[in-house]
């Protein structure tokens, strides 16, 4: 079972002061035997650049994590292990898996590898103790850190290192000025280049965002690689599948991914723009990772955005002798560095703002929306007149309300993407309000909004907007009311990995899925018409997401009606696997109640419920698959189930107007008047729990006896 607290679903961010980029940090992974000192940490500094840890006092930790090269080395790979790219160790201190398989997840355990590897400092560690006990500064300085019974040993060593690798904080960028309120902090170009790192065009922000832009998970992006990655570490680990690294200090940390194999922050680009490894056949390709059109401009912007996340502010000085007398590492330059300080002191173009009260703003077509925006604070409207506006929006000022003003007909303004624009708008600023506006022609989605708490869709027109019509991601507190969406690949409205959702009084069709509640924890969904789509109303749990659960869904009340057009998602993509003509699915999801709806004329089946195994690897599933305690009651039902498609029909069982395909406990239905398909008997929530275990045990028989 995993806790709510635990979970991964909601929003990660914290109330700011200006906008909703200024995320909390979290804990570090310091151990409760190796609690942190200055002197510990000034001792384990001394080690670090010490070459009489090795055999032949020739090597240092700081020879691969070197400093000048953002604790990195410059070099594809080097001589270990595993022969892979040196991974950086800024903000290890954040991170729960180490190593690019996640093979550790303690610093002090992870030192001893290179230590005694013989392809690295291939120490004996008898001989190192003894060596480093012989060495007065050393001796002295293991007393005054470890006492009088401390001293120095094995132990002692790679705590101190742990603790030294501790202290290595990058969290001073010029993004984070900017994340804090100084406006001023990113140029034009880090700001374009930041929205686009936030859109769902390129979905950079799904795998690496605030606070670390890193993210203890194993995914397969594509490199070209015989490396097993997590598949060595895990039985069910993904063969090439490594952990996302941060993206701090990156621009200082060149050749790039697990193999070295790009030498510049561009070709990295190209490469995610190219969709990674799909085309070329590699398998488990993340769904994140779809391929994305940009220009060289673009391209241009987001390499600047990567660069202010540049920040050495807590670059130790490199002692030029060491206590053991040895000499330590020469120093050497990243090309990056001098790059990031070109981009980073550029012009940032006077966004600074004075303290005021809350102002209203009407725009027009013609208007810099954008720059008025950025100059917005807490409580500021901004009112859209009648017209239409072709153009993006980016919104990271909390407490902000976007609304249209409609015209003598009561029709919207528009905001037209051309079918070039990836969203209309993108915000992360909490306390988010966004209405009476049409959005149309957009090429990923309608509006999107990531890791806010607090935000309200209202009165609004989505159209033939890509992914997504509206779509908030990892938000709590979100309300969606009296929105209509419409001829999307994916989601018309989309909930995914947030906390505490309502979506009420929509209309959506013409989409491969309805509504959506993926990982999502609480979601309510009611008083909807949900017609003419591929599945009307989903509930799901999907795998490889930092939400873990999908908890807690209420789906009642709702209209549910001929949803059974093709189904036109993305090859690759989660939708994809959805079966056309499904008025309603719970796909591994627990603690679903769905009742009071009307489900009718769906080819396939009316309501179904499945195990996340029908339609995933085994090792690709991190999440628990089958669904839990759901229970259906009390739904109106007609025409449904009367030609199923050839992916449910090829199961072998039945189709009515509710299909269960046995999987999970406590799965109840209590309806009056339906044709039930598989099983023909179904559990209600009125029997005894011997009666529904019976019944769980015999259709467990079934199924496995059916195979």
């Amino acid at each position: 079972f995993v806790s709510d607290e635990d979970s991964g679903a909601g929003s990660v961010a914290v109330k700011p002061s200006w906008t909703g980029l200024a995320r909390e940090f979290p804990a570090t992974n310091e151990l409760a035997d190796n609690q942190s000192s200055a002197a510990k940490a000034e001792l384990g500094m001394q080690l670090f650049f010490d070459p009489v840890l090795s055999a032949d006092n020739q090597m240092s930790c700081a020879t691969c994590h070197q400093p000048d090269q953002g604790f990195s080395n410059g070099q594809a790979i080097t001589p270990s292990r595993s022969n892979r790219n040196v991974p950086t160790l800024w903000n290890v201190a954040y991170r729960q898996y180490l190593l690019w398989d996640g093979s550790e997840t303690a610093l002090e355990n992870q030192a001893l590898t290179p230590l005694t590897h013989s392809a690295e400092m291939n120490a004996d560690l008898d001989a190192t103790v003894a060596e480093l006990a012989a060495i007065p500064a050393y001796a002295e300085r293991f007393k005054a850190v470890f006492g009088e019974d401390g001293g120095i040993s094995a132990e002692n060593i790679t705590k101190a290192l742990a603790t030294f690798e501790r202290t290595l904080i990058s969290t001073d960028s010029p993004f984070d000025k900017y994340a804090a309120g100084d406006k001023e902090a990113l140029t034009p170009a880090q700001r374009r280049g930041l929205t686009l790192f936030r859109s769902g065009a390129t979905r950079c922000f799904e795998c690496h965002a605030a606070p670390t832009f890193a993210q203890d998970t194993f995914r397969v992006v594509g490199v070209d690689s015989d490396d097993p990655g997590r598949a060595a570490v895990e039985a069910n680990g993904i063969k090439g599948a490594f952990r996302v690294p941060t993206l701090r200090n990156i621009a200082l940390t060149a050749p790039y991914m697990h193999n070295g194999m790009f030498e510049t922050l561009e070709e990295v680009v190209t490469f995610y723009a190219d969709g990674g490894g799909r085309d070329r056949g590699v398998e488990f390709v993340d769904p994140f990772v779809g391929g994305f059109d940009l220009n060289e401009q673009e391209t241009a912007d987001l390499v600047a955005f990567l660069h202010a996340l540049t920040d050495e502010s807590r670059l130790p000085e490199i002692p030029t002798v060491a206590l053991s007398g040895l000499a330590t590492l020469e120093r050497s330059e990243s090309a990056g560095r001098a790059e990031s300080l070109r981009l980073n002191s550029a012009e940032a173009g006077g966004l600074a703002r004075q303290p005021r009260e809350p102002q209203d703003f009407t725009v027009t077509p013609n208007s810099d929306i954008q720059a008025i925006i950025d100059r917005a604070q807490a409580g500021d409207r901004i009112l859209v007149e009648y017209g239409i506006y072709n153009m993006r929006l980016a919104v990271d000022v909390s407490g902000l309300t976007i609304e249209g003003i409609p015209n003598a007909a009561g029709d919207y303004p528009i905001f037209d993407g051309e079918n070039k624009l990836s969203e209309a708008i993108i915000a992360s600023g909490n306390d988010f309000a966004v209405g009476k506006l049409h959005v149309r022609n957009y090429t990923s989605n309608g509006i999107l909004v990531e890791g806010v708490d607090g935000v309200h869709f209202y009165d609004l027109i989505s159209e033939n907007t890509g992914t997504y019509g509206i779509y908030p991601t990892k938000s709590d507190n979100v309300l969606v009311e009296r929105v209509t969406a419409s001829l999307v690949n994916d989601a018309a409205i989309y909930a995914g990995q947030c906390k505490n959702v309502v979506v009420r009084d929509s209309e959506v069709f013409g989409s491969v899925i309805g509504i959506e509640l993926e990982n999502t924890l609480n979601g309510e969904a009611y008083n909807n018409y949900a017609h003419d789509n591929s599945l009307g109303l989903f509930v799901v749990v999907l795998p490889q997401l930092n939400s873990k659960v999908s908890r807690g869904s209420k789906l009642y009340d709702n209209r549910v009606e001929n949803n059974n057009i093709p189904n036109f998602a993305d090859e690759g993509m989660a939708a994809a696997l959805v079966p056309p003509g499904v008025g309603i699915l719970s796909l591994g999801a627990d603690d679903v109640e769905i009742y009071n709806n009307v489900v009718k004329d769906h080819r396939t089946t009316g309501v179904a419920v499945f195990s996340l195994a029908i339609g995933y690897d085994q090792n690709e599933i991190d999440v628990g698959p089958t669904p839990e305690n759901n229970w259906i009651h009390n739904n109106e039902y007609s025409n449904n189930g009367y030609d199923p498609v050839a992916s449910v029909k090829d199961l072998g069982i039945p189709v009515g107007d509710v299909i269960w395909d046995g999987s999970g406990w406590n799965v109840r239905f209590d309806e009056a008047d339906f044709k039930p398909g598989f099983p023909k008997i179904l559990a209600k929530d009125s029997w005894a729990t011997w009666q529904k275990r019976l019944h769980w045990h015999t259709l467990n028989l079934i199924v496995k006896l059916a195979g």
